[in-house]
């Protein structure tokens, strides 16, 4: 059994269907909440609407009917590790109960169920901030932008936006949505980029703290030339209705609030108290990513804190470690599950990238044996971190298929508007 169909999970699942432990064929269940999945660094241009989710998703009965796993509707809330079942929460629709809370067996879990950003308790955030962790937050955001976006040209009014969290998702966000209002000009939404003002918080001393500083100093300098107001060294003490408190005394006057900084692992994870967990809520795993007090479970992803040989430093909560681990476990699982002893899992880091919307692009190149690396920017940069998606489309779908969306994804954005305008 699978929970959650992030970048590994869904990779697992499609991987694992149809392989064999002790000559028995695996069955393997995906659980999610959600019923459709949207590549998680993707995530920004959906909030922002420079893309469409229901052109980029990849729906999980689909995927399942396709590639022989099966697929249950769900949010999984709790793990019972001695009679081996997850509970489910009940269906709602329009607040009404369509199916009670039910249980699922399993005989081996494995645990994929990501990450969120992380409030600190910080009050006032869960009241007035969005989240942008899921393909639901992401579409739900953007309804709200488009409404307000509207609504302040034809009142004449400027909408602020205020982001929290100067990582990859706030600063990648803060250029779409820069990006989105010129492109809504186009379309005859007259005074949309003059009506927009972006505001960037970030509490630590700069921007893109996990990249090197090349990286975040150019990154910065793009958004300021795109007229973003951004505020560094600045902690948000607590957020109200109409503003961000900085420091506990500067107000920040704030229309439409996301809070995009910090990670932890969901509340799923606190029902494990009995297995070693970071202070940020990650599974303690082994280095073959199974927890180190259950054979039965293993973790990977945002969601997982392995412990791999020859590595000091934790594996960073990146698509690219998590899409590392998910192909070591969709290997590796079935000789574990039949007693094997196999191989352990590794990380290496391919390097960094970050793309400001169609307007510049930054990153690192990993080091490889005699190559250290180097800086990339501009289109290389901005090719670069087009081909991690489709990269991560050929895994999931194979080569041809994988091709072939992005053969229709190429002219379809030759015929469909460049933003999501209704």
């Amino acid at each position: 059994m699978v929970v959650g169909g992030g970048v590994a999970g869904l990779e697992i699942a499609t991987r694992l269907a149809g392989k064999k432990a002790n000559s028995k064929r695996l069955s393997v269940t995906l659980i999610d909440r959600e019923a459709a999945y949207v590549w998680k660094p993707m995530l920004h241009t959906i909030a922002a609407g420079t893309a469409d989710a229901g052109l980029q998703e990849t729906v999980f009965a689909a995927q399942a009917l396709t590639h022989g796993f099966r697929y249950e509707f769900g949010e999984a809330i709790a793990i019972d590790r001695k009679h081996r079942t997850v509970s489910l929460d009940a269906l709602r629709i329009e607040g009404e109960i369509i199916a009670p809370e039910r249980q699922v067996s399993y005989d081996t879990l494995v645990l994929s169920v990501g990450s969120r950003a992380n409030d600190f308790g910080t009050p006032g955030v869960s009241d007035h901030c969005m989240r942008i962790d899921t393909r639901s937050d992401a579409i739900g955001f953007n309804d709200r932008l488009r409404v307000h976006l509207i609504r302040s040209i034809v009142l004449g009014k400027k909408l602020r936006v205020g982001i929290v969290g100067g990582g990859a998702t706030g600063v990648e966000l803060a250029a779409e949505l820069i990006q989105v209002a010129t492109v809504a000009e186009r379309y005859g939404m007259s005074g949309a980029s003059a009506h927009l003002e972006v505001i960037l918080v970030e509490s630590g001393p700069r921007l893109l703290g996990p990249f090197p500083e090349r990286v975040a100093d150019a990154a910065l300098e793009k958004l300021k030339q795109l007229g973003v107001i951004v505020r560094v060294g600045k902690r948000v003490s607590s957020v109200n209705e109409n503003a961000f408190m900085l420091n506990g005394n500067e107000a920040v006057d704030v229309d439409l609030k996301i809070w995009a900084a910090g990670v932890k692992a969901p509340p799923l994870m606190d029902t494990l108290t009995d297995l070693e967990r970071t202070r940020s809520g990650q599974l303690v795993v082994g280095p073959t990513l199974r927890t180190l007090a259950d054979d039965h479970i293993y973790a990977l992803g945002d969601c997982a804190s392995p412990q791999l040989p020859g590595r000091d430093m934790p594996v960073p909560t990146t698509a690219q470690a998590a899409s590392q681990h998910a192909r070591f476990l969709s290997r590796h699982l079935p000789g574990l599950i039949a007693g094997k002893t196999g191989p352990v899992a590794s990380y290496k880091d391919f390097g960094s990238l970050v793309a400001l919307g169609g307007y510049d692009a930054y990153g690192t190149l990993g080091r490889f044996g005699f190559y250290e690396g180097g800086f990339i920017e501009g289109r290389i940069a901005q090719l670069g971190h087009a081909m991690l998606y489709r990269r991560y489309q050929a895994s999931l779908h194979g080569i041809w298929r994988g091709t072939l969306l992005w053969l229709l994804d190429t002219v379809g954005r030759k015929v469909r508007p460049r933003a999501r305008l209704s």
